[in-house]
C-alpha cells in the first residue's frame, strides 16, 4: 500500500495513512523541545469526512506515505445522487457521490473540467475551477438611483444556485463567480 516514512519527513501536500485513516497534510512542524523527545505537529484533512484536525505524532507512531496524483476530469452529468466524471485522457468514467462536492455543487455545470485527486488509484475528491462563468436565469430588477451603497440582490444562476449580485446586474447576463466563497466577482464578456 504506502511507504513507511519518518514523522520528521512529513510535509504539506503529502497524503498519509495514520491509524488506518487517510489524510492530506495541510502543514507540519517538527518540534524539538528542551526536555523530552521530539515530536511532529501535523494539521491534516481527513479524506473521508473532509474535517481538518491537528495530530501530534511521536517518534513511535507509524505513518505511511500514500501514492496520490491529480488528474483533470470532465463533469458529464448528474445521475440521481451521483456525478459522472470522465478522464480526458483514457475516457474512463467514474461515478462519485454528490455529497463529495459539498456546497460547491451549485456552481457545477456540464462539461466543466475539474481537478480530481486520486489516492492509491481511488478517487477521493475533486475541486472546481476557482472561478466559473454562469448565466443569471432569474433576478429582480434593481431600483433606479439606489447605487450610493454596496447594495445587493439575490439572483438565481443557470445551475440553480442563488447568489448575491449588485443591483445593476440583470436577468440574462453572465457573471463570474468565486466557487470557493460563492461571491460575485464581475460581469463576464
Amino acid at each position: 500500500m504506502g511507504t513507511a516514512i519518518n514523522n520528521s519527513n512529513i510535509r504539506g501536500g503529502m497524503t498519509i495513512n495514520f491509524r488506518d485513516t487517510w489524510y492530506e497534510v495541510v502543514s507540519s512542524q517538527h518540534i524539538k523541545p528542551g526536555k523530552g523527545s521530539a515530536f511532529t505537529k501535523v494539521r491534516a484533512k481527513n479524506l473521508e469526512t473532509g474535517r481538518t484536525l491537528d495530530i501530534t505524532l511521536k517518534p513511535v507512531d507509524k505513518v505511511e506515505q500514500l501514492y496520490s496524483e491529480q488528474k483533470n476530469m470532465e463533469y458529464l452529468y448528474r445521475d440521481g445522487d451521483s456525478l459522472v466524471l470522465m478522464d480526458n485522457e483514457t475516457y474512463e468514467q467514474e461515478m462519485v457521490p454528490v455529497a463529495m462536492l459539498g456546497d460547491q455543487i451549485g456552481f457545477l455545470k456540464e462539461n466543466t473540467v475539474v481537478e480530481a485527486k486520486f489516492v492509491e488509484d481511488k478517487l477521493m475528491g475533486f475541486d472546481l475551477p476557482k472561478h466559473m462563468v454562469l448565466k443569471i436565469t432569474k433576478s429582480d430588477p434593481g431600483v433606479k438611483g439606489d447605487t450610493a451603497t454596496n447594495t445587493t440582490k439575490p439572483a438565481t444562476l443557470e445551475t440553480g444556485a442563488e447568489v448575491q449580485v449588485p443591483l445593476f446586474i440583470d436577468e440574462g447576463e453572465t457573471i463570474r463567480i468565486d466557487t470557493r466563497t460563492g461571491e460575485y466577482i464581475e460581469r463576464a464578456n
